[in-house]
């Protein structure tokens, strides 16, 4: 099964939060709304620096992937 690179999530016993998950590697869920990141995987193969550059440019993808998702349920 191929999986999509972003996945929306959401939970009733978190009805304020608005969670992105990015599928691939490393693996993370954002919360947008007060953008903290929980990673899922390891990531011992990458350093400090290239984490940091990554995971930047991910969570403007996820929040990029939230905005056009949220564009295309009010058409």
């Amino acid at each position: 099964m191929q999986l999509p690179k972003f996945l929306l999530g959401d939970n009733t016993d978190f009805p304020e939060e608005i969670f992105v998950l990015h599928m691939e590697y490393p693996r993370f869920i954002v919360n947008l709304k007060n953008d903290d990141i929980e990673l899922l995987d390891e990531t011992d193969e990458l350093s400090d620096a290239e984490l940091q550059n990554e995971m930047t440019d991910l969570v403007i993808l996820a929040v990029e992937f939230y905005d056009r998702e949220m564009k295309r349920y009010e058409e």
